[in-house]
């Protein structure tokens, strides 16, 4: 039994798909009870955003449970499962783990992280226990998750890497501007969410002399307007569909929609322009550089500038991902120990019943003996097996903490602490290789 991860997000498919699955509380106790219902399946989780569905389950066979998960999600949200397996990620084992992880320290959202996640994460686990779809596995990798969240946020310092990566953007977009600062300037922001807001706000911070804001829904875009107007940073919105018709006017586009579309496409670009693709997927179409004067930053590159740099922001997230990568470990070592351990309660139980079972043999063949001596041989043939069991049972769990693929002489070897036998041999008299040819043939 291992646990399954099939799930999409802001990274893998369209916003109009994700927004297709989302699932309200209702329908995620019903997705939940049809999940366990599956013959492969026997515990669920779903964690449900704006930005990512993902289900986590556990299963005795990995491409049954692949199969059961997406024909529930294919019948709950009513869309054709082939389409489904068009953006559909899947994880199993150590791998499903690891992604959680991510997901929980904020490694995996739109703004690296956001902390928001862990507390959905943690909705997601508690919602589960409720309805009763969480056992022991999916109990383990939740608490783990969460763990590992709270490690990652306290301590490093990722909390500040979202507006990091909009610093970033902005200085790289001031570098092909060649620019100090953005006096003068006019900037155009797609979007309305987290991202797009600290986008405006890094703007305004660098001088920016006027703000076109557009957004899908028209409202957020207007409040967006006016914390910048309050900010002292004249604002305007204009509609989504006319974004284009402001480019001739604007000096920097900055983008983060995550939009089923792109955003910006070669046909619009009126002239040089600077552009700021913060989305994934991409917002902005990569053929916009090959106009001359053109230059494009997208949320890719700035990722590996993070990575590839020593400063604090970059420290953090390596440090964060290190933190993931040791949880994940920690966790799979316990995890298989966990597994392990039925087997070695029944190693014992066997031997217990077998020592038992020639012990009333002895008994029967020698009626005589007494009660003071059977006790002694009794004892002596515990002490006897104890010791006999005593080293595999401590190898068998560090070999399946280890997950190291070992030869049946190394197991046995290991198991029973047995000395490897050892050879001593001159060189000289080694076969030469053309000997050993010759012998093969």
């Amino acid at each position: 039994m291992s646990v399954l991860l099939v799930g999409m997000s802001h990274r893998s498919a369209p916003v109009a798909l994700l927004e297709r699955l989302s699932m309200d509380a209702e329908v995620q106790n019903g997705t939940a009870g049809a999940l366990i219902a599956k013959p492969s399946l026997s515990e669920a989780m779903i964690i449900s955003t704006c930005n990512r569905l993902e289900v986590y389950t556990v299963t005795n066979a990995f491409h049954a449970g692949v199969e059961d998960v997406l024909r529930v999600l294919a019948d709950v949200s009513g869309v054709d499962a082939a389409e489904l397996r068009r953006y559909l990620y899947v994880r199993y084992s150590d791998a499903a783990a690891e992604h959680i992880f991510t997901v929980a320290s904020g490694l995996d959202s739109m703004v690296v992280g956001e902390q928001q996640i862990i507390g959905q994460v943690r909705s997601a686990y508690v919602d589960a226990v409720e309805r009763g779809t969480v056992g022991p596995s999916l109990h383990s990798l939740a608490q783990a998750a969460l763990h590992t969240g709270k490690r990652v946020h306290s301590e490093t310092g990722i909390d500040d890497s979202g507006a990091s990566m909009v610093t970033v953007a902005l200085e790289e977009a001031m570098e092909r501007m060649l620019v100090d600062d953005l006096r003068g300037k006019t900037a155009l922001v797609l979007g309305a969410g987290a991202m797009s807001s600290l986008a405006a706000t890094h703007l305004g911070k660098k001088g920016i002399d006027k703000l076109v804001l557009a957004n899908r829904t028209r409202d957020r875009a207007e409040r967006l307007a006016e914390h910048s107007r309050e900010a002292g940073v004249p604002a305007e919105v204009v509609d989504f569909a006319d974004r284009a018709s402001v480019l001739d006017r604007v000096d920097l586009v900055v983008s983060a929609t995550a939009s089923d579309e792109f955003t910006i496409t070669p046909a619009d670009i009126p002239g040089p322009l600077v552009l700021a693709d913060l989305s994934l997927p991409r917002d902005i179409d990569d053929a916009v550089t090959d106009i001359d004067g053109v230059h494009l930053v997208n949320i890719e590159s700035l990722h590996e500038k993070m990575r590839g740099s020593d400063d604090e922001d970059s420290r953090a997230l390596r440090r964060a991902e290190e933190i993931v990568a040791e949880e994940v470990d920690t966790f799979g070592s316990e995890q298989r120990v966990r597994e392990v351990a039925p087997a070695v309660t029944r190693l014992r139980r066997n031997a217990a019943e077998i020592s038992g079972q020639e012990l009333q043999r002895l008994r029967t063949r020698l009626p005589k003996m007494s009660e003071d001596d059977f006790d002694q041989v009794s004892r002596m043939v515990k002490r006897v097996v104890d010791k006999l069991l005593h080293q595999p049972t401590v190898k068998i769990k560090e070999l399946a903490a280890a997950s190291e693929t070992v030869s049946v002489e190394e197991a046995v070897t290991e198991l029973f602490g047995l000395e490897s036998p050892s050879v001593a041999v001159d060189a000289q008299k080694l076969p030469l290789p053309e000997e050993l040819h010759g012998k093969e043939k």
